[in-house]
């Protein structure tokens, strides 16, 4: 009798274990039967395909040609799952999203470049440091902020203005933006201010910052190699041996960190100095502030000596929100006064609606926020030009991805889920799930503001798109969704009212190429410079002309 349970129990554990096996096997058969763009290279496979300063005619080829998943090549022989349908999406994002962590390359690169923030934790720890910062971007708090954007904002103005003469000239917008968004996120955020906006001139952060998109798109490849070096910290000894590295992408980051971490760093004590001296108007600063300084320092103070934040991971903090805040936000901007001027029409259109509400005067939240048309030609330009393209994830284990349709395989096979291996690279295509034609329809690819005025197609109200933003992908979804694009929406819109109710802009002759680095972001074609260039003709706008 025992042995007959010991034999069933026995045959009961193989057939388990064959039936697991067999699942993976064709599981994973699924997976290697996706369909694909061919590769060039065994070494890079599509990699340089997909991460490529020019590669838009790649982006727009997996989009055109697969069915929301695609398998590219990785290096030597891997496999990428590629991936912009919703469902999917969803799937990795938001569902599974502690199984689809952030890639590892991207985690240790962020460390290295700017400190443990936001970007270089996982898990756990994200979520504290997330928590932590949530109330300085919330819509309560932006109520609050708005003062101070229309304040920097005519400190624009006003250097634009000074820089005009005969009531014309050709600006770098490129410049003008990040400079401004580097003082709205000094002022908002840290209580502290970066550039005046008087130079002719940024400072040495603003000029940094610039050239980070570059540095970041240039070193993609290199970047990917850092998980398998060793993880050596002790006395900056990873960082210098970063800097030996022969390669200019590299060399560029950590030329840029060196600036970011000593300004950081700078702002950080001046503040720490000023509260251990008992300067009582800093004390009440951070005892009743909500910026990202005065929350962090706060809360370092009430923390228990075992959860206390060491320095470094505070400064780190402070580097992250800063880049953040400006790069996607200053080019933005930059992209949506490109298409203004590519449709003069839309911009006289938006400047009426910015004069008669009164917006260059200064409106509160909701009045702003409440503007139409000025809501449709930000959301339109965010679809069509998100300025983060594609984000990277890797499986922590073994996981089935469901598909919302069946698709079909290289073999003619429909695939109803693929088996998705552990360690597996995997993109969500950000850029193309706004851009993809079975959502958006046949003018998908096209700028039009005016779709937002109408109710949006079936197909993408019906598709239950994970993005935290007007049913686009924009600024991610999920856990590690962009935690401050409500504060970019707000920037936006508030240099938009003040910009065009005073200039009008058109497009240089000077031909400009759109990178897509890190971030997108513009340059003047053949001027061998690198960094973001947005040179336009701007004019002081005459009521009635």
């Amino acid at each position: 009798m025992l042995n007959n349970l010991y034999t069933a129990a026995f045959v009961c554990g193989l057939t388990l274990l064959l039936w697991i096996f067999v699942r993976r096997f064709l599981s994973y058969s699924s997976f290697n039967n996706l369909p694909g763009p061919p590769s060039k290279s065994f070494i890079y496979g599509n990699l340089q395909d997909i991460l490529a300063l020019d590669s838009w005619p790649f982006h727009d080829y997996l989009v055109e040609n697969f069915p929301g998943i695609a398998r590219l090549k990785g290096s030597f022989g891997s496999s990428i799952l590629y991936v912009f349908d919703p469902h999917a999406l969803h799937q990795i994002l938001v569902k599974d999203q502690y199984i689809y962590e952030e890639a590892r390359f991207f985690v240790r690169s962020h460390e290295l470049v700017l400190g443990k923030g936001l970007l270089a934790t996982l898990g756990e720890h994200h979520r504290k440091q997330r928590k932590l910062l949530n109330p300085v971007f919330s819509p309560k708090h932006m109520r609050h902020m708005i003062p101070t954007f229309y304040s920097v904002g005519r400190l624009l103005l006003r250097a634009m203005e000074a820089r005009i003469q005969g009531g014309s000239d050709e600006i770098d917008m490129a410049e003008w933006t990040g400079r401004t968004a580097l003082e709205i996120i000094g002022q908002a955020g840290l209580g502290y201010s970066f550039d005046p906006l008087i130079n002719e001139q940024p400072n040495r952060y603003a000029a940094a910052l610039k050239k980070f998109t570059y540095a970041i798109g240039r070193a993609a490849i290199p970047r990917r190699i850092l998980p398998y070096l060793p993880n050596v910290r002790f006395a900056g000894i990873g960082r210098a041996v970063l800097k030996l590295v022969p390669h200019d992408g590299v060399r560029g980051l950590m030329e840029i960190s060196d600036t970011l971490w000593s300004c950081s760093t700078t702002i950080y004590n001046e503040k720490k100095q000023a509260l251990e001296a008992g300067d009582a108007t800093v004390a009440q600063q951070v005892e009743e502030g909500k910026d990202i300084m005065s929350i962090l320092l706060r809360a370092n103070m009430e923390a228990s000596e075992e959860d206390r934040l060491d320095e470094d991971e505070l400064i780190g903090q402070m580097s992250t929100l800063i880049l953040a805040a400006v790069d996607t936000t200053s080019n933005a901007l930059s992209m949506i006064l490109t298409q203004l001027a590519k449709h003069p029409e839309v911009q006289e259109k938006l400047r009426e609606e910015i004069i008669q509400a009164n917006a260059d005067q200064g409106l509160d939240f909701n009045a702003l926020m409440g503007l139409p048309y000025l809501e449709a030609v930000c959301r339109e330009t965010l679809r069509v030009y998100a300025p983060l393209s594609q984000v990277f994830r890797e499986t922590r284990k073994d996981v089935v991805l469901p598909l919302a349709e069946p698709i079909r395989g290289l073999d003619g096979r429909m695939i109803h889920e693929i088996f998705v291996p552990k360690n597996t690279t995997v993109v969500a295509a950000l850029m193309n799930c706004n851009r993809n034609k079975a959502l958006w329809g046949s003018d998908a690819y096209e700028w039009k503001p005016e779709r937002w005025l109408s109710p949006l197609p079936t197909a993408v109200t019906e598709a239950k798109i994970p993005g935290i933003y007007s049913n686009l992908m924009t600024f991610l979804g999920g856990g590690r969704a962009c935690i401050g694009f409500k504060f970019s929406q707000l920037e936006i819109k508030v240099l938009l009212s003040l910009l065009l109710s005073k200039f009008t802009f058109e497009a240089s002759d000077q031909p400009i190429e759109w990178k897509m680095g890190g971030v997108r972001y513009p340059t003047v074609a053949q001027s061998g410079e690198h960094k973001a260039s947005l040179p336009m003709k701007v004019r002081l706008y005459q009521t009635g002309k």
